[in-house]
């Protein structure tokens, strides 16, 4: 009998520590704005805290700076630009971090110019101007596959190195023709900046010819080793975040406003709903379900970095890069 006791004070000891939530940092690819309020959803709604998981989610610096702070673990998971994170596999084979849900099916790349400037949705508009490119920027990151596929001739035109806080306001000032920058990012800050909506022009890669994915859901390897039930938890939690933002973009805004109090609710409303219409609920996600990649269209994508990032010609396979296997069914990843 004491030995039974014994066992049963044991495990009622071990209980509150196997049942204890799973710590999860996050990083994201920038700021509190809208299209981040996916993220705040699942953790106010208690999405994460039903799959038995404490997510911190922090800012990021941009889609490609999120890569490093997880491959060295100094997140557990991120947010950021899968062509970047190719390239990186590229270069370090044992880059410890891997792509395990797809948000941006299309990119946002862009290139957003000021019609009073002459740029129009032509590329070649772009020929004999200045271009404002910050260099982490990962729109500007594919500016030598998109000068191929496009036919640009680039022999008159400048690139000119600028912060991303002065991104949008050297464009509103005219001190650049055009800049490089997500589609519903700089367009949206144009706007706020006070120029009108029929000044602006917006050439998306995408729509001219540079068929690539955009910004993914990634892991620590040694993480998602230690904690694969955690990392599918988070990732079902997400899922549902994303389909309650595609459902109501404007009823998303307020979950990012309570952490971003400077922020204007018109103009993130505007925001989200470019993201979701131009990148997250594209007609390939309607047809087959949120968060998964065509491993074929991968494949081909790595054609195009070949170009705009120098990966080699002997790339990483598509199924080291993504790794569908943490994602919820398919059925449950419809939009509705």
């Amino acid at each position: 009998m004491r030995k039974l006791f014994g066992i049963a004070f044991a495990l009622s000891l071990a209980a509150p520590a196997a049942m204890a939530d799973t710590d999860i940092k996050f990083t994201l690819d920038w700021k509190f704005e809208a299209p981040a309020a996916p993220f705040f959803i699942a953790q106010d709604k208690g999405y994460f805290a039903e799959e038995g998981l404490n997510v911190t989610i922090d800012t990021g610096a941009g889609s490609r700076e999120s890569i490093p702070r997880v491959a060295t673990g100094a997140y557990d998971m991120g947010f950021g630009d899968i062509n970047a994170l190719i390239k990186l596999m590229d270069d370090q084979p044992d880059l410890k971090v891997k792509a395990v849900m797809m948000a941006y099916e299309r990119p946002p790349f862009a290139i957003i110019g000021r019609k009073s400037k002459g740029v129009t949705e032509d590329p070649k508009s772009l020929e004999g101007k200045t271009l404002g490119a910050p260099p982490p920027d990962a729109a500007f990151g594919q500016w030598p596959a998109f000068v191929d596929v496009a036919g640009i001739d680039t022999s008159a035109i400048k690139i000119e190195n600028v912060g991303f806080p002065v991104r949008e306001p050297m464009l509103a000032q005219g001190q650049v023709d055009a800049i490089f920058g997500f589609s519903f990012s700089s367009v949206i800050n144009l706007k706020a900046q006070g120029v009108p909506e029929d000044d602006i022009a917006t050439i998306l890669m995408g729509e001219n010819g540079l068929d690539l994915y955009g910004n993914v859901v990634m892991v620590n390897t040694d993480f998602a080793e230690a904690n694969p039930d955690a990392v599918k938890g988070f990732i079902r939690a997400l899922v549902r975040g994303f389909l309650d933002t595609i459902a109501e973009p404007e009823a998303s805004v307020p979950y990012v406003l309570k952490r971003n109090g400077v922020l204007d609710e018109a103009t993130e409303v505007d925001r989200i709903k470019m993201a979701v219409a131009g990148s997250i609920a594209t007609p390939a996600v309607r047809a087959n379900g949120f968060g998964g990649v065509d491993m074929a269209k991968l494949a081909k994508s790595m054609e195009y970095l070949k170009a705009s990032m120098g990966v080699s010609d002997t790339p990483p396979a598509p199924e080291r890069v993504f790794d569908p296997s943490y994602l919820p069914p398919a059925a449950e990843r419809m939009v509705k």
